[in-house]
């Protein structure tokens, strides 16, 4: 039976960036230590016999909880879960906060590290609503790097308001200078009820054409540095794929523990509601089986790799539906997807109208 992975939520967050839509709350000392009890009761509750090999915190914003507190919940799930030696343990951090301390985090155990930096320009930045600039993402990238992490991820956005090509262009060459393995390169999205959403008029926003022009533009930036896209939004040096988010992508199991938190355990989906009182007294909310033949396409179809035939037969012990093939040859003579002895994969023109091309396939 193949490991599974973890991801716990810290809802906390400094400041709420206008454009987001996760889960967060204000943070509080004594909400932060009544949170890490409950989830490490939380993770002894639920630990099962499977091993996980991936562990992932994600927010929100993790880092404001502080290292110790941080290894403690890690300390949990390494017990409860068997957490596997070679496991890939991942935390979110924002750079606005200069005291991280990194050497506690990677003595404990983490030994990746996401940089939530968004641009390298401190005017679109502000923009953002973001705590940190330029300055500190980079002595933020430096001091992880001291502590030995030698696994650093960037989120990057794509298309916010007055980026410009040349802006997103130096954007990407900051984080290769930088030398880190892993870029997250996302398109700005509209999520109703955020601040973003509701002054979208007034924030002179890139059209559908200039957003695709821009994102076309960031795959090849970023592949002439040698960052290689494996899936519609990210970007890796060889050998630097996100292990725990290829579980996701792969329609593998997961266990997700914290307010809002979602898992695929056993067949079944389920997640926690958008609140703390609910997750403290850990009811959960079903949200359906799991593992479809329709799933696992839909999520491989993400991948640069793609709905791979060999793949699909060790999952389904048949073939790839021949109706769904049939769906997809309509679109192999276009730029939008390629078809050939392996499969079928999405181009990156194709990965921009991903939503409404793997619905036809699967229509």
């Amino acid at each position: 039976m193949k490991p599974i992975g973890v991801y716990i939520h810290i809802p906390f967050c400094m400041r709420k960036c206008p454009y987001c839509d996760f889960y967060s709350v204000g943070f509080t000392e004594t909400e932060a230590d009544t949170y890490t009890e409950k989830l490490c009761h939380a993770i002894q509750k639920l630990g099962r016999k499977r091993q996980a090999d991936t562990l992932y915190f994600g927010g929100g914003t993790p880092s404001v909880l502080g290292a110790e507190r941080l290894c403690r919940i890690a300390g949990s799930v390494k017990e409860a879960f068997s957490l596997a030696d070679n496991a890939e343990v991942t935390v979110e951090v924002n750079p606005a906060k200069e005291d991280i301390h990194f050497a506690m985090l990677k003595q404990s155990g983490f030994n990746r590290v996401s940089i939530g930096l968004q641009s390298a320009d401190d005017r679109e930045l502000a923009l953002l609503g973001g705590l940190h600039d330029v300055r500190q993402a980079k002595q933020c990238i430096a001091a992880a790097k001291r502590a030995g992490f030698g696994n650093i991820s960037l989120d990057l956005m794509i298309a916010t308001p007055q980026q410009t090509k040349e802006s997103l262009k130096r954007s990407i060459a900051f984080c290769a200078e930088q030398g880190v393995q892993h870029i997250s390169a996302y398109l700005l999205k509209m999520e109703e009820g955020t601040p973003y959403f509701a002054m979208r008029d007034q924030l002179a926003l890139c059209s559908d054409d200039e957003q695709a022009e821009m994102y076309l533009l960031a795959v090849e930036t970023l592949k002439s540095y040698g960052f290689v896209q494996y899936e519609i939004s990210n970007f890796c040096q060889k050998g630097f794929e996100s292990r725990h988010n290829l579980k996701y992508w792969h329609d593998e199991e997961y266990i997700g523990i914290g307010s809002s938190a979602h898992s695929f355990l056993d067949g079944k989906r389920f997640y926690y509601r958008r609140s703390m009182e609910e997750f403290y007294r850990l009811q959960t909310v079903p949200d359906g089986e799991g593992g479809s033949m329709e799933e696992y396409i839909m999520l491989a179809l993400r991948l640069s790799e793609g709905l791979r035939h060999d793949c699909f037969q060790e999952r389904f012990h048949t073939g790839i539906p021949e109706r769904y093939l049939q769906n997809a040859l309509r679109f192999a003579k276009t730029n939008l997807l390629c078809m050939d002895g392996d499969g079928l994969r999405l181009t990156p023109q194709g990965f921009l109208v991903s939503n409404a091309l793997i619905a036809e396939i699967l229509s």
